[in-house]
């Protein structure tokens, strides 16, 4: 099943739907994830190969400006203007800084594959690179990556 976008908006509420949810980018329907943030090989409802996702270091990216800077201010804060034992950030700012920067990091990384999926996103120039260290004929010189 092709999901096909007419607009832009169209394309920004799938990308949020299926990313945030770890939903196949392709037919909204399996998992993207086979593990808390290993993508899985194929997509086992429409066979999505999953080799295009490289979202990297994005993830730990927007995590950690995004969520993790709010608590970050309230600790300073509770540190400068308190100052209290090593045993009081143990019990808040641990549990804190856990809680604001790994339960994110699978919704932005399903957020990440799932936009280069819809957007075709890719380096610019490595279609043949891909190409061979896949395994597969280069059909012309603008060759998709992705399994349409």
């Amino acid at each position: 099943m092709q999901v096909t976008h007419e607009t832009d908006a169209d394309k920004w509420r799938w990308i949020m739907r299926t990313g945030w949810k770890g939903l196949c980018p392709r037919c909204g329907k399996g998992n993207m994830f086979k593990s808390w943030l290993k993508v899985t090989d194929r997509c086992e409802t429409c066979g999505l190969d999953y080799r295009f996702a490289a979202p990297d270091d994005g993830p730990a990216f927007f995590s950690l400006c995004f969520f993790a800077l709010p608590p970050i201010a309230f600790l300073v804060w509770l540190q400068a203007v308190y100052e209290p034992s090593v045993w009081v950030h143990l019990v808040t700012s641990v549990p804190l800084m856990l809680l604001f920067c790994l339960l994110p990091l699978r919704p932005i990384k399903g957020w990440l594959v799932a936009s280069q999926y819809v957007n075709r996103s890719q380096e610019a120039g490595t279609g043949k690179l891909w190409d061979n260290l896949h395994g597969r004929q280069s059909t012309s010189e603008h060759n998709s990556n992705f399994d349409d």
